[in-house]
């Protein structure tokens, strides 16, 4: 991926990213403000020689030494002795812990620190630590028999009374916890996007199959309460959508006059019924002669979108209680045709790979320019698949970052399975910044291929 790949992630995926980054900074600031304070004293040596020797020599000797002394002050036994000095109510290593010496390079310098949630303890601490080393030096470094050590160390510097806290330090932290956020979030992002498998464009449709996009229905979230474009003003992007549909549709197949088609998908809830409805509808407001068939014999939905009747439907034709002609009825505000379900079956792809049913289909495709058949998803039951095989072709719904590629794959497979074939995909839910830019104007009026489709 490249650089515009990853802003692409980022702007997809901006809300896991301000997440993140949002729990990561909550983390910081609660572990900030709820720290206890703590103060920091310190106090400076300066070790020298007491003999009149070579002043090189001798400055050579102390340099050599005070590191020695440096790391003694992080020993328990040197902190005992804190402690006793000052009644301190500590244990060694508790007070050890609070201590560190620094000695500034190719200096005789010793500097004591010392941390304390109280400044005045710490500078108590730190002073008394100070004078201990004072005494210690002078005990360590006096040869045997003589009265005067060869080593002193002077305090120079007293131990210091600090008001401002070295920790926890707000604004750090706060930095840190923004940067950690954002990297975090971002990396989250990218590992999102590797994992998704969804369909969100042109590419990843190409890759199962050939067959032409034909439209991007974008998202509306009002589609459930008022799923029919006839409740929708004639210019919304909605209606333009299937328009565009309904347009590519005329391109399929142009030799055959009279065309029946299979609108499908690859698992329930990606918008199939409302697509074939509303593609139906668009088709019948255009003057063609359309008919849209319910053959989604186990969970039928189309008629009730019409608020049409489906007690005499399909299984009442192929059974042979009502004619053909006496059940289908009109969609009066479109001049629609439609052919329910009619009762639901205890064999329904029995019924549907009859010979009754290709007799139905030969008999609809001489009375209608169009036949749309809303048929059940591919991947639960064989139903559609053996539709589609009577049929001209598939016209495969998908929903965009829902339905996966390994199931639109599977979708494929079973259409070639029986001898069909997908004549056309419709990306349904498309988001709409994503789907505002798909359309183009070329040959005919159409989406522009350069738009990557991306929707719910």
């Amino acid at each position: 991926m490249d650089l515009r790949d990853y802003l692409r992630i980022l702007r997809r995926r901006w809300t896991l990213v301000a997440a993140a980054t949002l729990v990561t900074l909550a983390g910081s600031a609660a572990a900030t403000f709820t720290a206890t304070p703590m103060y920091e004293s310190t106090a400076r040596l300066f070790v020298s020689t007491t003999s009149d020797s070579d002043a090189y020599q001798g400055g050579l000797f102390s340099t050599q030494r005070v590191t020695s002394y440096a790391d003694l002050l992080s020993g328990e036994a040197f902190a005992q002795s804190v402690i006793d000095n000052l009644g301190l109510d500590l244990e060694p290593r508790e007070l050890s812990a609070q201590v560190g010496g620094d000695v500034t390079p190719e200096t005789v310098n010793l500097l004591i620190r010392v941390t304390d949630a109280s400044a005045s303890e710490a500078q108590r601490i730190a002073q008394g630590y100070a004078e201990h080393m004072q005494d210690l030096v002078a005990e360590l470094e006096t040869p045997v028999g003589a009265k005067t050590p060869v080593l002193k160390a002077t305090v120079v510097d007293p131990a210091s009374l600090t008001e401002d806290p070295i920790s926890p330090q707000p604004v750090r932290n706060l930095g840190l916890g923004l940067f950690a956020g954002l990297i975090l979030g971002a990396g989250l992002a990218v590992l999102r996007e590797l994992l998704d498998t969804s369909i969100k464009s042109v590419d990843d449709v190409a890759a199962s199959t050939e067959a032409p996009l034909l439209g991007n229905i974008a998202f509306d979230p009002s589609a459930r309460a008022t799923p029919l474009i006839t409740s929708l003003d004639s210019h919304a992007p909605r209606v333009e959508a299937f328009r565009v549909l309904r347009t590519n549709i005329q391109f399929i197949d142009v030799d055959t006059q009279n065309k029946v088609f299979v609108v499908t998908s690859a698992l329930p809830e990606e918008g199939k019924t409302t697509t074939a409805v509303n593609l139906a509808i668009s088709l019948a407001q255009s003057g063609r002669r359309t008919l849209l068939i319910e053959c989604d014999l186990r969970r039928p939905r189309a008629t009730a979108a019409l608020d049409l009747d489906n007690a005499v439907g399909v299984t009442t034709v192929l059974v042979g209680k009502v004619a053909l002609r006496d059940a289908i009825q009109t969609h009066q505000p479109t001049a629609l045709d439609v052919l329910g379900s009619g009762a639901t079956p205890p064999n329904p792809a029995e019924l549907l790979q009859s010979r009754a049913m290709a007799d139905l289909l030969a008999s609809v495709r001489e009375q209608y320019d169009v036949v749309i058949i809303d048929a059940p998803p591919l991947l639960p039951v064989t139903d559609a698949a053996l539709i589609a095989s009577q049929s001209d072709g598939a016209i495969l719904v998908l929903r965009w970052g829902k339905t996966t590629r390994e199931q639109f794959s599977s979708s494929i497979d079973r259409l070639t399975q029986v001898g069909s074939q997908p004549v056309g995909i419709v990306m349904n839910m498309v988001p709409s910044r994503r789907n505002s830019s798909a359309y183009g104007y070329g040959y005919g009026y159409g989406y522009a291929p350069v738009a990557a489709p991306e929707g719910i």
